[in-house]
């Protein structure tokens, strides 16, 4: 018998209702963080009169009035009367904990743009893809890539050398990266990653490849700027590497920070990270922390968010010119697998210090 899961509220109705709700809450979020609202009552810290929250934060009032009035109703912002009966708000410390830019980590305001985002960019291929199965270029999506490409951004400078790396077998690559060793980053983007471990470790050498010759000429302007003689940044698509002499075990370690599942093929990625390793040869695939099968992730604390995200993004994109389209929630199953068939015997998967959205896939060949 085939069991069924059925949808989890009694009462229907309401929970549409606090959809329409909380989908509003979103958008209305997304615009407090992006002007600076939630900073600026955090920095006031007390109740405080809506000309006083304009002024301070450099708004209209009377479009802040507006925006006000979802925030009550929403019971993010609180607010009360003074002596003579007039409106006072404030943004509670712990809400301003996570809405604002001196979140760090916590920060979970800057995610509450990426829906909005992606249903400009968006929404009208991806309802088309529903009835033709296309793919979705990049070409709609370059507000939203460059948002995104600003938070991997910030998150490397926050964490990568400082974390990540240090986690690492227990900081042994940190030590064979400050003797000299041949590393590979994968959808380097603008070379963020890249940047940070050449300028960190002078005695090994960093090859940063992307297929957005845009991004890669961000990345060799600004190894320029810095002077780093020991990183080279490459405008290729990841799976012709396997096939380049130029390549072939190459790298001691191959790093890939939430490239591989946007990739159109795949595999073929997975199989050139594979040959361009050196025998013994690490790599590192940081990638979302999820389950293959949509059972294993109904009670994800962030399941519809992540889901939708790649409704949106990744799995379209990966659909472009008839691609697996594997999306964002391709999950830990599918990425064993997939690890395996590209040649690695042995994966281990670990969670990310201060990264509650991904796992590391540690391999070895």
């Amino acid at each position: 018998m085939t069991q069924q899961t059925d949808p989890k509220p009694a009462d229907a109705s309401s929970k549409i209702s606090d959809i329409l709700n909380h989908g509003a809450l979103n958008l209305a979020l997304a615009i407090g963080y992006r002007t600076g609202i939630f900073d600026a009552m955090d920095a006031l810290g007390e109740p405080v009169a809506a000309d006083d929250i304009a002024t301070a934060a450099g708004v209209d009032p009377r479009y802040l009035k507006e925006w006000l009035g979802v925030m009550v109703c929403g019971d993010i912002i609180a607010l009360s009367r003074n002596e003579a009966g007039q409106e006072r708000f404030h943004l509670p410390k712990p809400y301003g904990d996570l809405l604002t830019r001196r979140s760090g980590n916590a920060n979970l305001g800057v995610y509450t743009q990426e829906i909005p985002l992606l249903t400009h960019c968006a929404m009208e291929p991806v309802i088309k893809g529903f009835c033709t199965g296309d793919g979705v270029s990049y070409s709609h999506y370059p507000r939203f890539q460059a948002f995104m490409t600003e938070l991997a951004n910030a998150k490397h400078r926050q964490v990568l050398v400082d974390r990540f790396l240090p986690a690492v077998e227990n900081g042994k690559i940190v030590k064979q990266l400050q003797d000299g060793l041949e590393v590979c980053d994968l959808g380097c983007g603008e070379g963020v990653a890249a940047l940070l471990m050449a300028q960190h470790f002078p005695e090994s050498r960093f090859t940063g490849v992307d297929v957005s010759r845009e991004a890669i000429e961000i990345a060799r302007q600004e190894a320029a700027r810095r002077g780093l003689k020991n990183v080279a940044f490459f405008a290729l698509d990841a799976v012709n590497m396997k096939d380049d002499p130029t390549f072939k075990e190459a790298f001691d370690y191959v790093t890939a920070f939430d490239a591989i599942h946007d990739q159109t093929r795949p595999s073929e990625a997975l199989e050139s990270v594979y040959a361009i390793l050196k025998p013994g040869g690490r790599f590192s695939m940081v990638d979302i922390a999820a389950h293959t099968d949509i059972a294993g992730n109904r009670n994800h604390p962030m399941g519809p968010f992540l889901y939708t995200v790649s409704l949106m993004h990744c799995m379209p994109v990966g659909r472009v010119e008839g691609g697996a389209g594997l999306g964002m929630m391709w999950g830990k199953e599918k990425a064993m697998e997939m690890l395996s068939e590209a040649g690695f015997q042995k994966t281990e998967v670990t969670e990310i210090p201060d990264d509650p959205f991904n796992f590391h896939f540690f391999c070895q060949k």
